[in-house]
């Protein structure tokens, strides 16, 4: 396992040290370019920001479960060398060009979504349709989020008690850092000890236990004034400090690697199908979706990063830095999953149990009890969901705001596009689905095939807008752009495709399956207006 790891780092950083630099180079990067932050500066939206804090937002915001989740369902399904090959190549050649674009295009364009930006370079209906289709892909991400973290908080008390602790910490350090002009470096010690201790606490002494339904409301009632609430006094501080949470995670989980001496038991290769994903190909591909290549990383970074980043050099270390740190959490999701054999019944757990059972593992070289970092584990893995699920509802009202009106603005508005935008997860969080012995089926086991589907579906479609701005730019070769672009259209067309003969097949009619067609039709009609588009000859 250590020479797995030293190998999987060393090539991860070689991506970041090199072909992220290539990148730099290719857009012409230069340091006197003018930033949206400054320009556009509001106090809400647009916002200039250290790099160390931005950091810890955008890779807070995009990590969600996907890293942890994704992996170790394909790594038990086809074996953990497939994965971890998938993930250091996809995320050095796809994802990473994936994000560090996003993050380019957004700030040469003052700071506008990548769905704004699409309709410079396709006509405005496919404009339209590409924004219904992102945002009914937030609608998964949002969906998926909430049952995994309403069903951890459930289960797990004193993660729910640090995690409510967390967010008031945020406010106080939201408001000292940005209205009282507050030393970063003390501000970040004094939260983080504010924080160890109500950990401490909590673990010690759990007094709330709420129902799993509870706690779903209660967390789309927390999204409601994440998306409503100036960044930074919410979701930026708490992103922030979250970080540091996902660092000591990334930190436990390099000791137990390098240090453990932990064999590896589970194989390295499996099978090219399995039952419950599919084949490898085209499912190995979508079942790892962050931690590789994710189509949601282009909407935090063109949605709230671009906003907030203060110079145009830092988009490197906060763009493409923050996909090598998922990749690595990847990694480390896909050791827990070799510490394991094969015959172990502890593989059918869900995968936030396989992380946070690893995790205390690695964690027993640091002298924390077997217990207590268990838990850490499963805060670990609420810290991921609850980040991504806050920014997700936040873009997903911005989302909605330009299909309706982008001129319309307000609380009023702000207000009902987020309401409009929670309506479709919380029935998908009320939907009911039994198995085969009759049991009902957690709504993320429902949707997580699809999520990961249209989540790569949405990266194959940014990854093409991409690639007509570079078209655009004649100083940038598109070709380094339109390979991943082929690969990820034909991945995904072929996945969800394959998961809607299989709905047929079994008669299984459902809104997930609705939501899905109307996704592969728009994707569709997105996708041939798109390519029309790259093939489209200039004007003379």
């Amino acid at each position: 396992m250590l020479l797995i790891s030293i190998v999987s780092f060393a090539v991860l950083y070689l991506g970041y040290r090199f072909y992220a630099s290539y990148l730099e180079k290719l857009y012409s990067v230069k340091p006197d370019e003018k930033m949206p932050s400054k320009e556009l500066y509001d106090g809400i939206d647009y916002v200039p920001t250290n790099k160390f804090i931005l950091l810890g937002h955008h890779f807070s915001s995009i990590a969600g479960a996907g890293p942890i989740v994704g992996p170790i369902i394909a790594g038990i399904a086809f074996g953990w060398a497939p994965a971890v090959l998938w993930v250091l190549i996809g995320t050095i050649f796809i994802g990473g060009l994936h994000d560090y674009s996003s993050l380019i295009i957004s700030i040469r364009h003052k700071g506008k979504s990548i769905g704004e930006v699409a309709n410079l370079y396709i006509n405005k209906r496919t404009y339209k349709l590409f924004l219904l289709f992102t945002w009914l892909a937030l609608m998964y991400v949002v969906a998926v989020f909430a049952d995994i973290t309403a069903d951890t908080f459930a289960k797990e008390a004193a993660v729910s008690q640090i995690s409510i602790i967390y967010i008031f910490v945020a406010f106080v350090f939201g408001s000292l850092l940005f209205r009282k002009k507050a030393g970063l470096s003390l501000l970040t010690i004094l939260s983080l000890a504010a924080l160890l201790a109500g950990g401490v606490l909590s673990f010690k002494y759990q007094v709330i236990f709420l129902d799993k339904n509870v706690w779903i409301m209660i967390l789309l009632a927390y999204c409601v004034l994440a998306s409503l609430l100036p960044v930074w006094l919410l979701l930026q501080p708490r992103d922030y400090l979250s970080s540091y949470l996902l660092y000591a995670s990334v930190f436990l989980g390099l000791i137990g690697l390098f240090f453990g001496g932990h064999e590896i038991r589970y194989p390295a290769f499996v099978s090219f199908s399995s039952e419950s994903v599919g084949t490898m190909f085209p499912f190995l591909f979508v079942t790892i979706a962050c931690g590789a290549v994710s189509g949601f990383h282009s909407l935090v970074a063109s949605g709230t990063t671009s906003k907030q980043i203060d110079k145009i050099e830092n988009a490197r270390f906060v763009g493409y830095g923050g996909m090598v740190l998922e990749a690595v959490v990847a990694i480390i999701a896909l050791g827990t999953v070799m510490l394991m054999a094969s015959d172990n019944p502890s593989l059918k757990s869900a995968p936030a149990e396989i992380f946070a059972s690893g995790l205390a593992s690695f964690s027993t070289l640091t002298g924390l009890p077997p217990a207590a970092g268990k838990t850490f584990g499963f805060l670990v893995v609420s810290a991921f969901m609850l980040t991504t699920l806050d920014t997700a509802t936040r873009i997903a009202r911005y989302i909605f705001q330009e299909m309706i009106d982008k001129t319309v603005a307000g609380a009023g508005v702000k207000l009902f596009a987020t309401l409009i935008s929670l309506s479709l997860p919380l029935a998908l969080l009320n939907l009911r689905i039994a198995g085969p012995s009759g049991t009902p089926i957690p709504c993320w086991k429902i949707i997580w095939p699809l999520f990961g589907i249209t989540n790569q579906l949405l990266a194959a479609l940014v990854l093409i807008i991409i690639y007509l701005w570079a078209k655009k730019e004649n100083s940038v070769k598109g070709a380094v752009i339109a390979l991943p672009a082929f690969f990820m259209i034909v991945t995904t067309i072929s996945a969800l495709f394959l998961s809607l003969k299989g709905s047929v097949s079994a008669g299984s009619f459902n809104i997930v399956f609705y939501i899905a067609a109307v996704l592969l039709l728009l994707s569709a009609v997105v996708l041939f207006e798109s390519l029309r588009a790259v093939f489209k000859k200039p004007a003379v």
